[in-house]
């Protein structure tokens, strides 16, 4: 099926329809001193306001920035806009930097971390509002593991182009939808092969991890690390759903219409775990509500399928009434080793990769794939590097090492239509991945381990120095006077828009959440 479809791709599609995908990067990175804990400052103005600004925002934490890049069809153009990003960031912080890692830096419990804050407007409240829910539930730790958010569209051409070699007879926005889904699938059937390759939280801080039990063991007084970890930030220390039985939300991938109703339902559906919070305690709101999730963007995992919001729109509604436009993969940890976080190979291979999870075969995920999908994220995150690691597939045991030769095997046909050939950078940056397969102490979160050992120094102390280095090359590179002057209009603008807003009458507070989740 994989073969034929390529061949097909490859009679029936120009170049600019198979190089025509938009890719745009969320990235989160905390805010430290120099000290490297975390900055107790409030956003800063020079940034713009994080409510309104397109591009500079901050996620769970007022020290915790996000940079968003437009959507480009150019992997170049996503670097430069990110960078422009970056260097405007950093030549506007005042005796701070950024950390340079997934796993945050030293945490002193909930109180250390400072939720964002949005303004008096009811959407500012409600951004700082759901976080605190956020907090409540789960821990504010947890909520400052920074990540790197690729989202990938393919160009619109490319739909109707499949849908006739397909012979279909579907109204488009429905086709296009039904194969966003199944590459959604594959990329959680597959998506292991992340953390192996990106991976760059194999060690943490002691004071993220705290008092609770957990399986990593101590590199020394102030570490604790998994020694063929790829990715903390996945394992069962980090970002994951370990909770969904608890809680009682298993989303449905199988088709737009299960995953919409999934989602739906949990966000309507009352949970007396939640309830015992409370929703506003002492005239303060505490949470936006005491259902299963406050909003969809609380189910935590590593592919959503998107459509982007009109104002204040609820997702599941923007996906029921417009389809899917993209998905985000969620399951890149910061590159401690490159400024930006991300770099052109890492780009490139995911674009094959979104080629090869949508071209690929991929059936209805039943419960028994699913508990191994997350059964080999997990561990993959923690013992990926293990010469011996073995991932289940099919209920069979099946080497990672055997498994991933297979799907690189497979991409390389993926590499060479993106290419027009056998020698291009979609080849090329697959060639690098298998030499990570063959070689695993070239991957990133190897590379963090022997750098750790090699200079004596725990997780702290290498994540410090690092951002340091990163902190200085970005003061250092050349002025970029039309960037600049771009960026600092957009600032402007945006604490303008937030002015306006905040102007605007307010309803009461509770009264808007009720009309915000009567959307249907």
């Amino acid at each position: 099926m994989l073969e034929r479809r390529i061949r097909q791709c490859e009679e029936a599609l120009d170049r600019e329809v198979l190089q025509g995908g938009r890719t745009g990067i969320e990235k989160e990175s905390l805010r430290v001193s120099p000290a490297g804990t975390l900055a107790e400052t409030p956003h800063p103005r020079a940034f713009g306001s994080a409510l309104t600004h397109p591009h500079l925002t901050t996620d769970y934490s007022e020290a915790m920035l996000e940079f968003i890049t437009d959507p480009h069809a150019s992997v170049t153009a996503v670097l430069d806009q990110l960078q422009a990003l970056h260097r405007f960031v950093h030549a506007r912080l005042e005796d701070e930097m950024l950390w340079c890692t997934s796993m945050p830096c030293v945490l002193h419990g909930d109180d250390s971390i400072p939720i964002a804050r949005y303004g008096e407007s009811n959407p500012g409240m409600m951004k700082t509002v759901y976080r605190r829910g956020l907090g409540h539930r789960y821990g504010r730790p947890m909520q400052v593991i920074s990540g790197v958010h690729f989202n990938f569209s393919f160009a619109p051409e490319l739909w109707p182009a499949l849908r006739a070699l397909e012979g279909s007879d579907e109204p488009l926005q429905a086709y296009r939808s039904r194969r966003y889904m199944d590459l959604t699938r594959n990329l959680q059937r597959y998506g292991w092969l992340v953390p192996y390759l990106f991976g760059a939280s194999p060690a943490v801080c002691k004071s993220f991890v705290g008092p609770v039990l957990h399986r990593l063991q101590e590199f020394n007084e102030n570490t604790l690390y998994d020694p063929w970890a790829t990715s903390l930030r996945l394992g069962d220390i980090g970002y994951t759903n370990k909770r969904e039985h608890e809680v009682g939300i298993r989303a449905d991938y199988n088709s737009l219409e299960g995953y919409i109703e999934t989602l739906s339902c949990a966000i309507s559906t009352p949970s007396p775990e939640w309830e015992r919070i409370g929703v506003v305690v002492n005239g303060r709101w505490e949470q936006l509500n005491a259902n299963i999730l406050q909003i969809e963007n609380e189910y935590y995992t590593t592919v959503r399928p998107k459509q982007p919001l009109q104002g204040l729109e609820k997702p599941v509604r923007a996906l029921r009434l417009r389809g899917v436009d993209y998905v985000e993969l969620r399951s890149v940890d910061v590159n401690a080793f490159d400024p930006l976080g991300i770099n052109e190979t890492q780009l490139r291979f995911l674009q094959a990769f979104m080629w090869y999870g949508l071209l690929k075969d991929s059936p209805p995920i039943t419960d028994a794939e699913h508990a191994e999908n997350d059964r080999n994220l997990i561990e993959t995150a923690h013992h990926g590097r293990h010469p011996e690691f073995r991932l289940l597939r099919s209920g069979k045991e099946v080497p990672l090492r055997v498994w991933a030769a297979e799907i690189l095997d497979e991409m390389q046909a993926v590499c060479a239509l993106l290419d027009g050939g056998s020698d291009g950078p979609w080849c090329q940056a697959l060639a690098e991945q298998r030499a990570l397969l063959a070689t695993p102490e070239a991957t990133p979160s190897a590379r963090m381990l022997e750098r750790m050992h090699a200079d004596g120094m725990g997780f702290f102390h290498f994540a410090q120095a690092r951002s340091r280095e990163h902190h200085e090359y970005f003061c250092n590179l050349p002025p970029d006077s039309e960037s600049e002057a771009i960026l600092e209009a957009e600032a402007r603008a945006s604490l303008e828009a937030q002015a306006r807003l905040e102007a605007e009458p307010q309803r009461p507070f509770g009264e808007f959440l009720q009309g915000y989740f009567a959307q249907e």
